[in-house]
């Protein structure tokens, strides 16, 4: 087999582009489950359990996949369900040309689920993180990647254990038709991921009681692990290209390659040693690009460079928040004017002002200063833009309806000044006396 080079893995990137007319939008969101008349967590094995979660959603279309004699996921063509380290369920969807085709998608992945609930009295939580209960509470899932993240996690961060036990999002993919395209998009992107963190804030609650924060999720992302997370400087250098983001991932810290099926712990260690035959857990033997593929899903920054970009920076929510994001990112990134007044909004942010917002949001969300200003107004200024583009996309619903109608939910908590992580502190103090157990009535998915 022909050694990789630099070249090749490169063609991992530029291989994603591609002519405007074959732009799509792949969404994927992540759910918490709970024990309807308890809310505690799901186990993996049992009667009601996450293994019979996914048998039941076996169907005609929907195949099981399995790890090692465990089901861990479920294939529909490019769309799958799969399981995240606490159970979190996560629908990963089909690359679709309209965000109606999302949530349509996303309907019927629901009704799916409603014969669970149904059944096993098993319901999934919308939000951010995990409400009620601590970290040894939630059951690891039986994926050999797991047992790798679990035990170097703690060194090299806080948070990274509750990262893959405890938090719930969803993100949004899309295309790009060249480097300098790609360049751009990615550098709107990074800038504005901060205020779509504050407009989707929705965890505000740890094991029970308020935490300080708004999104409890974004918190935990600052303190998981700095050399695979966050804003990357070198998008906001001139000429950025392919090459940069190469770069950085060839220093990035692998978890694991995979060989007969076995998860081979070689975390820490980098791939640029691997392509030249010095990894340390399998010395003298080269990668082959499942190996590169591989390492591509283990970093987590704000925006994540493959064939695509996928948009990260989202607390997760119930279906019109789903909606709402890729309604959100196409009208900002999809229409040329809607982006070249997006660029004009970003291109004088430095990289330091984007990393102080993005520190400071988790806590502050929308009240967010910057500049002279606040997330507040960077956000009615976004979707004014977004609004603008959609609009001009002219993408309709069977009832004549654009894609401005998935943004109810931001429209709302703009001109309310209110996240959802706000009001439901407000009602935690107010109308719940203080008993977070009203949260799985109030987050709970359809």
């Amino acid at each position: 087999m022909p050694l990789l080079t630099e070249e090749k893995l490169l063609a991992s990137f530029t291989d994603g582009c591609k002519p405007r007319e074959a732009w799509r939008i792949g969404t994927e969101h992540e759910k918490i489950g709970f024990c309807l008349d308890s809310y505690r967590p799901i186990p993996y094995e049992g009667t009601r359990s996450i293994r019979r979660t996914l048998e039941m959603l076996v169907t005609d279309d929907w195949q099981l996949e399995c790890e090692a004699g465990h089901p861990v996921a479920l294939k529909n063509g490019m769309a799958s369900i799969t399981l995240e380290p606490g159970g979190q369920l996560e629908l990963s969807g089909a690359p679709l040309t309209s965000v109606h085709e999302t949530c349509a998608e996303v309907r019927e992945h629901l009704r799916l689920l409603s014969r669970v609930r149904d059944e096993l009295r098993i319901g999934f939580l919308g939000l951010g993180f995990q409400p009620k209960w601590k970290r040894d509470d939630i059951p690891w899932m039986p994926k050999g990647r797991y047992a790798v993240m679990r035990r170097y996690m703690p060194q090299v961060g806080a948070h990274g254990l509750d990262m893959m036990l405890r938090t719930a999002t969803v993100q949004v993919n899309l295309d790009f038709s060249s480097a300098s395209d790609m360049a751009r998009k990615m550098r709107i992107a990074y800038c504005l991921q901060p205020v779509v963190t504050a407009l989707f804030a929705a965890s505000p609650f740890v094991e029970g009681k308020p935490s300080g924060q708004l999104t409890y999720r974004a918190h935990c992302w600052r303190d998981t692990d700095a050399s695979r997370t966050g804003i990357l400087p070198m998008v906001f250098e001139d000429g950025f290209a392919f090459d940069h983001y190469l770069q950085w991932l060839l220093d990035a810290p692998m978890y694991f390659i995979i060989r007969d099926k076995r998860y081979i712990d070689c975390a820490g260690q980098s791939f640029r040693d691997f392509l030249h035959g010095k990894l340390a857990a399998l010395p003298g033997e080269f990668p082959c690009m499942d190996d590169w593929e591989l390492h591509l899903t283990t970093v987590y920054p704000e925006v994540r460079l493959k064939r695509y970009l996928e948009m990260r920076g989202a607390d997760a929510g119930g279906k019109p928040w789903i909606c709402a994001l890729p309604a959100l990112w196409k009208g900002l990134l999809y229409d040329e004017s809607a982006m070249q007044k997006a660029w004009d909004m970003v291109a004088g942010w430095s990289c330091e002002e984007v990393i102080a917002m993005h520190n400071r949001v988790p806590e502050l969300a929308l009240q967010t200063p910057f500049r002279d200003t606040t997330v507040l107004h960077l956000a009615e200024t976004m979707l004014d833009i977004t609004r603008g583009g959609l609009t001009e996309l002219n993408c309709r619903n069977i009832n004549g309806d654009d894609e401005c109608i998935h943004l109810a939910p931001l429209l709302d908590a703009v001109t309310h000044n209110c996240t959802q992580a706000e009001q439901w502190l407000d009602a935690y103090h107010n109308d719940w006396d203080e008993n977070i157990d009203a949260v799985f009535q109030a987050a709970a998915l359809p």
